[in-house]
């Protein structure tokens, strides 16, 4: 995601900060933690270092077609802070068709453009952005522990033009719960889904209940769910007024890989934990 110029001011067309249902996010709020709490048994570490105002939350993503980064985030920083303390996802454009614009909008999730990301942040919100997209979701699992953004940096000129702090957020086991076998680069380039769907994949994975399966979501295992969230990073205050965008994408992805590998290293067993 790239940034441009966008002054938010009085007046000025927020609609999707709007959009959003406090109301149907209480109602799901019992059901996620029931499922990231029992199912996934998740455990975040580290909720209590998201600072308060607008703050650019930078995560990983697994899962393949059921990423539970967000649902997994989304209680830990509603139990901390409670309602008041709305949580927003820059996301990809294919939850927006049809009636994912309603549904998806209602539950905070905003479309991944500069415009969307820059409101959001300087009116406040707290908001997580999943660099590696879908290239990070659907990558094979003998790359589970990796941090790959595929050379995106948007994030970071996001931050520094809403002028807020970046906060890493680092999971593991999310990856575990299907067998990634390859992203299916060539399948989705002979079926021109780059144009048609704006992705470059075509996930080949294996799990219940078709085993091999490609492009096709499969009922998730049971795997052992545990995020950090690293402290912020101020970035002007950090690497100075005109900082190289370059150096903090490095110096983000290198503390979010040693975080990753130490979670790595203390954990006993895939999806056991």
């Amino acid at each position: 995601m790239t940034v441009a110029h966008h002054a938010f001011e009085a007046g000025e067309d927020v609609t999707w900060l709007h959009r959003r249902d406090p109301e149907l996010i209480a109602r799901l709020m019992p059901f996620l933690r029931l499922a990231v709490k029992t199912y996934f048994r998740s455990q975040v570490h580290g909720v209590e270092k998201v600072p308060d105002g607008g703050v650019l939350l930078v995560s990983n993503h697994s899962g393949g077609f059921v990423p539970m980064d967000v649902p997994v985030l989304a209680v830990a920083l509603f139990d901390h802070f409670g309602p008041q303390r709305p949580l927003y996802v820059l996301a990809h454009d294919l939850l927006f068709i049809g009636q994912g614009t309603r549904i998806f909008a209602r539950a905070g999730f905003v479309p991944a453009d500069r415009a969307n990301a820059t409101a959001l942040l300087r009116a406040g919100g707290a908001t997580i952005v999943f660099p590696g997209g879908d290239h990070d979701v659907f990558r094979p699992s003998s790359q589970r522990n990796r941090i790959d953004f595929d050379g995106r940096k948007g994030y970071v000129s996001t931050a520094i033009e809403a002028g807020v702090p970046l906060v890493p957020v680092v999971s593991i086991g999310g990856h575990e719960a299907q067998i990634h076998l390859s992203r299916g680069e060539v399948l989705a380039k002979i079926l021109h889904l780059e144009k048609r769907l704006r992705t470059r994949y075509v996930p080949v994975t294996f799990g219940l209940p078709f085993g091999l399966s490609i492009g096709l979501p499969t009922v998730p295992l049971p795997t052992k769910i545990e995020t950090r969230i690293l402290e912020p990073i101020h970035v002007t205050d950090e690497f100075g007024e005109h900082p190289d965008v370059a150096e903090v994408d490095r110096v983000v992805r290198k503390r979010m890989q040693d975080t990753l590998d130490d979670l790595a290293r203390h954990r006993r067993f895939p999806v056991l934990g």
